[in-house]
């Protein structure tokens, strides 16, 4: 997020929500946007196909509006708006001319988007497009809020592209109340992304392909052969530098795919249940048959660890001490409350042994400041992170216990944070407009396969659900998988509300109590992933992968309804 939730909260005049369940996905900052349209007439609008909570504020009795476009068809709305703002001479000029280039281009791109061709697009009337456009537009600043439901799609980059173009032209980014500002799907994602928890980068996202960067990680973890008294390992040439590649790695979809294919061996899970979570999990749960060595670390036994070699007993976010980075990049301490569990390990503990215990199997010592694995506590670690990654240098245990609330970049002790990003100037220099297409969706409805399917969470439940499943209250209120189905489409199918269907796609099947409600549009079916076996939805999604975030399709795939027997 480029603003912070209570900047939005109490600056922002206009929201938009796209691709975002806030309410029940961020119930706290949902909170705080319901409130803020309560008593201060923030502007509301939701482009969603379900009619979700937060939709009772996007009325236009809060002037604002709720717009409910086919699945897979954002780029097409986003440039349809845009198409509608530059007709109307409502973007802001200064701000493009001074902070942005390649604006030609992107106003070339959207020409073709006339309401007329948009709506036919996606579905959203043309008098609600320009409704849309206006409040938008003529309420600043404007703070655009998505999630999940932009990114995961074989076009998620360009979704979220056409939402920065939205906002460089309308001039909201790097304002207060304003800015592009993604909300994180997991506790605690944001702090993994920023410690090199993704392919392509080093902690504080440089780059793997940056030589700079390269040489910078090789001086502090590079590793040396080194002698050892172990016979079956000589060394007979000089120590020599082992070198990163400078090339992405893998992410979790490819990873699993290729352990299909025998390409990849090994698979270490920490923390995570793929056996519930992966798109096409018949086909992921086929994969993981056959890698040859499975190392699972977490807190529960899960479907995952039926497939696995080892379990290594982690500990829960009580026993353990650290920080949380959030969706606004503001960093908490987590302090331990507990003592650990059993035989349960911090999971830091446990990672550096492993380390260690590799090394001295193959012989090899660390060498430099920083590659030695020997942590006392977490407090060391976040020293290396100080000296490694430039966007966390200043942040310290001392100034977070001390109540400083800080948002990175935090580049020196001294540095106060950085809530809103991109004031002045953007990062690269000038923001640069991106013009993009829309694209259908890898699978859509056809005779066969009539409904489109959409998935997520439930209020009452979390992912995989691992805990949420053992909290009886929760079970209690939300026991089983529901799919949700239009009265429209429960006629047609012949529900009554009460019945089981079957829902089956070109990959799976998945059987469930049907809930006949208006939250869904004609000719799409919701459904959620938290109950495992026959009732997951993720027996039915799509491994279709965006080409350049290789994130899978999660939200558009073609399925058929019937009752089940």
């Amino acid at each position: 997020m480029t603003n912070p939730f209570r900047d939005i909260a109490d600056n922002a005049k206009a929201v938009f929500i796209i691709g975002s369940n806030t309410t029940e996905q961020h119930p706290v900052f949902g909170s705080m946007l319901r409130q803020a349209a309560i008593h201060r007439g923030l502007k509301i609008v939701v482009a969603d196909p379900r009619r979700i909570d937060i939709t009772e504020y996007a009325t236009p009795r809060y002037g604002g509006l709720h717009i409910r476009q086919k699945p897979g068809t954002d780029v097409a709305l986003i440039n349809g708006l845009m198409h509608i703002i530059l007709k109307n001479g409502w973007e802001d000029k200064t701000y493009i001319t001074e902070r942005t280039e390649n604006f030609d281009a992107l106003k070339e791109a959207v020409e073709k988007y006339t309401p007329e061709v948009t709506a036919q697009i996606t579905g959203i009337p043309v008098e609600q497009l320009h409704q849309t456009a206006e409040i938008l537009a003529l309420n600043k600043p404007m703070a655009v809020i998505w999630a999940m439901g932009i990114t995961q799609h074989t076009k998620g980059v360009l979704n979220v592209m056409s939402l920065a173009n939205l906002q460089m032209l309308l001039g909201n980014i790097g304002i207060p109340g304003g800015g592009v500002n993604p909300l994180r799907g997991q506790n605690n994602v944001q702090g993994a992304c920023d410690m090199g928890g993704l392919p392509n980068v080093f902690p504080a996202y440089q780059p793997v392909t940056s030589p700079e960067a390269r040489e910078k990680f090789e001086k502090a973890w590079a590793l040396d052969r080194r002698p050892t008294t172990d016979d079956r390992s000589p060394v007979s040439s000089p120590p020599s530098p082992v070198l990163f590649g400078d090339k992405p790695g893998l992410t979790v979809t490819e990873m699993v795919n290729l352990a299909g294919e025998g390409k990849v061996r090994l698979l270490y899970i920490l923390g995570e249940n793929p056996v519930m979570s992966d798109p096409d999990v018949n086909h992921a749960r086929d994969c993981l048959e056959h890698a040859e060595f499975i190392v699972l670390q977490e807190i529960f036994p899960s479907e995952s660890a039926e497939l696995a070699d080892v379990l290594l007993p982690g500990v829960t976010f009580a026993e353990k001490d650290g920080t949380f980075t959030n969706s606004e990049r503001r960093l908490r301490l987590v302090q331990q409350a507990l003592d650990p569990v059993g035989d349960s390990r911090q999971d830091w503990d446990i990672t550096a042994e492993l380390a260690r215990r590799v090394l001295a199997m193959e012989g090899r010592e660390p060498v430099g400041p920083q590659a030695g694995w020997h942590y006392a506590n977490p407090n060391e670690i976040m020293s290396e992170i100080n000296a490694l990654a430039p966007s966390y240098a200043g942040v310290t245990f001392a100034r977070l216990a001390a109540g400083e609330q800080l948002h990175w970049p935090v580049k020196s002790l001294d540095h106060p944070g950085t809530p809103i990003l991109h004031i002045g100037q953007f990062a690269r220099g000038k923001g640069k407009f991106h013009a993009c297409e829309h694209l259908d969706a890898k699978e859509l409805p056809d005779e066969e396969y009539p409904y489109y399917l959409n998935t997520g969470r439930v209020l009452y439940h979390w992912h995989g659900a691992e805990m949420t499943r053992r909290a009886e209250g929760l079970l209690e209120i939300y026991p089983e998988s529901l799919v949700e189905i239009s009265p429209e489409d429960a006629v047609k199918i012949g529900i009554n509300g009460k019945d089981r269907v079957r829902v089956t796609s070109r990959r799976g099947e998945m059987i469930a109590r049907a809930i006949v409600t208006e939250r869904v549009s004609a000719g799409m079916i919701f459904a959620n992933f938290h109950f495992p076996g026959a009732q997951n939805a993720n027996n039915l999604t799509i491994s279709a992968l965006d080409p350049t975030a290789k994130i899978p399709e999660f939200k558009v795939c073609a399925v058929k309804v019937e009752m089940a027997e």
